[in-house]
């Protein structure tokens, strides 16, 4: 079973990108469950989100304390709640900035992780440009499955679209292609450094 957690402010769509993850896990005919943590959901106030993705029925009801990966939709939390409490040493953290680990403080976070396993994704700059307001969520999916391979991104697409008919969902679908590219084109010389280790 692979766990994912998703911090991120009210108003940024956190919740609905759970169940865009679990949506794209069933297109993919697995089981999939997404849920939010109960709590103040007024805009700008902080929220998390929680999915489980696995190959047998999930009995698991409780918040997911122990991620696999984690996705950061507000770079500000980190200032304000330990967002990396029970990350996996063998995780995955995608945040939601334009700067680099070292510019938000986070350079020990990403170092602890194997390569290319931390990632940062301007979503928000990509949600402006190709769907006309901050709603970083579909974007920073795109990016996922570049940086974990969990779900392909052909299914992520169709859960965007299933969750935003018409010229909305197509939009935000070229948000989350451009995200997808943009990581998978970064973690190329990383995945090339582990193929060549592997048949060393």
């Amino acid at each position: 079973m692979f766990q994912v957690r998703i911090h991120g402010r009210g108003g940024q769509g956190v919740v609905t990108a759970a169940e865009m993850l679990s949506v794209a896990a069933f297109i993919e005919g697995r089981h999939a469950q997404a849920f939010p943590s109960f709590g103040s959901e007024r805009m700008g106030a902080p929220v998390v989100a929680f999915c489980r993705i696995s190959d047998r029925e999930i009995r698991l009801r409780e918040p997911i304390q122990t991620p696999d990966a984690l996705i950061v939709q507000d770079v500000t939390l980190f200032r304000a709640m330990d967002v990396l409490e029970g990350l996996s040493p063998s995780g995955y953290l995608l945040v939601n900035t334009g700067k680099g680990f070292a510019d938000i403080h986070q350079e020990a976070a990403a170092a602890r992780l194997p390569p290319g396993h931390a990632q940062t994704i301007g979503a928000t700059e990509l949600a402006l440009a190709h769907v006309g307001r901050p709603a970083p969520n579909t974007s920073l999916l795109g990016a996922f499955t570049a940086l974990s391979g969990l779900v392909s991104l052909e299914s992520v697409l169709e859960a965007i679209r299933r969750t935003f008919p018409g010229k909305v969902g197509e939009a935000n679908v070229i948000a989350a292609r451009a995200a997808h590219d943009l990581v998978a084109a970064r973690m190329a010389p990383d995945m090339q450094t582990r193929k060549d280790a592997a048949h060393a």
